[in-house]
Order: C-alpha cells, then structure tokens, then sequence
C-alpha cells in the first residue's frame, strides 16, 4: 500500500476498496497462522509481549548463560523423569550432561554455574522404582 488517498475520497471507502482489491489478487490466502486461534489469547496482558516474542524469534534470552542452563538442567531433569523409555532418559541427560561439562570446562559469564552433571544411573534407578511402584498401586 504505497499509493496515497486521492484528494476528496473518503478515508472508508478508500481503504474499503484496497482491501476488496487485495483480497481479489488472493494476497490474503495462505498467511500464516490461518484458521489457528490466536497465540496467548487467554494469557494475561503483558506490556512486554513483543519485545519477549521478538527476543524468542530471534533466539536471545534474557537469562545470563549460566541462569539459562540451569534452567535448561532443570528443564530436562524433568523431562527425564517423565519419560516414557529407559532409553529416552539417558538421551536425555546424556544431552544436557554434555551442556554441564562443556559449561564447566569454560565457565560461562554471569553468576556461578552451580551445577554438577546428573547421575544417569542414579536417575534410571529412581525411575525404575517409581515406575514399578505405579504398576503396583494400579493393579
């Protein structure tokens, strides 16, 4: 819409007629996003809503690193223990062990990391226990 409203036209009907004309040309088909429900309609208002979308978009967090991977430790420890296989549990802290030491061979900026890597072992074992104690409490 680079063109400018003719003199004596009336503002409505103006855009009126840019929109009919856009719809015609098919620009309004397949934008992303159609027929979904709006993201965080139910969401409580934030004054900061587009600067945090643009910052997710853009990959930046507002965390320091070391904050941002204990986050993320926290993230998968949970993920672990409500995963569905033996096999995605080690995936899974295999992955974020490889974070932890790499973070601790070079300790990222910001306050202390504070973290040591998962017992793998450990938490299978936990798992194990509270998988067999939730098939006893069924049956």
């Amino acid at each position: 819409m680079t063109e400018r409203k003719p003199p004596g036209v009336d503002v409505e009907s103006w855009v009126d007629r840019q929109i009919r004309e856009a719809s015609d040309r098919g620009d309004f088909e397949n934008l992303p996003g159609w027929g979904k429900p709006l993201e965080s309609l139910d969401a409580p208002y934030d004054e900061l809503w587009w600067i945090k979308g643009k910052m997710h978009r853009e990959g930046f967090a507002a965390l320091p690193p070391a904050l941002a991977l204990r986050k993320e430790a926290e993230d998968a420890l949970e993920e672990a223990r409500a995963a569905s296989s033996e096999r995605r549990l080690r995936a899974v802290l295999t992955e974020i062990n490889e974070k932890i030491a790499a973070a601790l061979r070079m300790p990222p900026q910001g306050p202390p990391l504070g973290l040591a890597e998962f017992d793998v072992e450990a938490e299978l074992r936990t798992w194990r226990e509270r998988r067999a104690a939730s098939r006893r409490d069924t049956a």
